[in-house]
């Protein structure tokens, strides 16, 4: 399908993981692709995937930018350069997101403070200058990543918890208030995907909640999950993809789960 020919898509968090399974799937359906994470990677990672694009035949353009999500300056910067480059902008994914683990004691008060200055102030300045464009077009869409544990906190990380409590609340609001302009804004709640993050999340947790080997803990939870498998990258991308087309134009406001069944709502 190219479903998304001569439009631009925003991939924040796009160097890796999720975000980079989002911006292939946007690229390979004909849209022009622009990346932007705090890692210098994301250079190199855009041109593998111009290499790519041009291997498939296709006429899109990926460019990208290495920016702090927490600073406003380096956000409107970005989506500017964008828009100069493109001369529109259709789709924002706002992916950049981190997380830490340690029981409440332990947790220390920086962590929380940066914890929520990526995944939910970053989301906040992304939308923010995404909209100044989207709303004077009267048309766009833009898709928050948040979490199962945006539906559920776990433990050992209320700060993460409530980062992404705070991404639906965002995603909510600003629904309602363009709207009218024609723009659809929605959110999207992965639970165990094969990522680095969750190597991660299985190496820490498995320390605090037992004495668990690498991949068991994670094992153990896959195994609650109704498909009995954790998700690809690639399907989390697939979700945004249908939201960002036009069969999802009448749904706004919405958390989708892409979890396998972990968590029904």
């Amino acid at each position: 399908m190219q479903r998304f020919c001569d439009q631009t898509a925003v991939v924040i968090g796009a160097d890796r993981g999720i975000g980079l399974a989002i911006a292939e799937r946007f690229a390979m359906e004909g849209a022009n692709v622009a990346l932007a994470s705090n890692r210098s990677e994301v250079a190199e990672v855009a041109d593998v995937l111009q290499q790519q694009v041009k291997e498939a035949g296709l006429s899109g353009q990926v460019m990208s930018m290495q920016i702090d999500v927490t600073q406003s300056e380096q956000v409107d910067a970005f989506y500017a350069a964008v828009i100069e480059r493109f001369s529109r902008l259709d789709i924002s994914v706002q992916n950049a997101g981190i997380i830490t683990i340690a029981p409440l004691q332990q947790l220390p008060e920086s962590d929380w403070d940066k914890v929520m200055e990526v995944n939910t102030k970053g989301v906040f300045l992304c939308c923010r200058a995404a909209l100044r464009y989207m709303a004077a077009a009267g048309r766009g869409c833009l898709i928050n990543m948040a979490s199962g544990q945006a539906r559920q906190g776990f433990i050992y990380t209320p700060h993460y918890a409530a980062s992404k409590f705070g991404v639906l609340g965002i995603t909510q609001s600003l629904a309602r208030e363009f709207a009218a302009n024609g723009v659809t804004i929605n959110a999207i709640c992965p639970g165990i995907v094969d990522t680095d993050m969750w190597a991660y999340n299985d190496k820490v947790w498995g320390e605090l909640l037992g004495d668990y080997g690498p991949g068991e803990l994670m094992q153990e939870w896959v195994d609650n999950i109704p498909m009995k498998r954790a998700a690809a990258p690639e399907e989390v991308a697939g979700t945004a993809a249908f939201l960002a087309s036009e069969d999802a134009r009448y749904i706004t406001g919405q958390a989708i789960n892409v979890d396998g069944g972990l968590i029904m709502s």
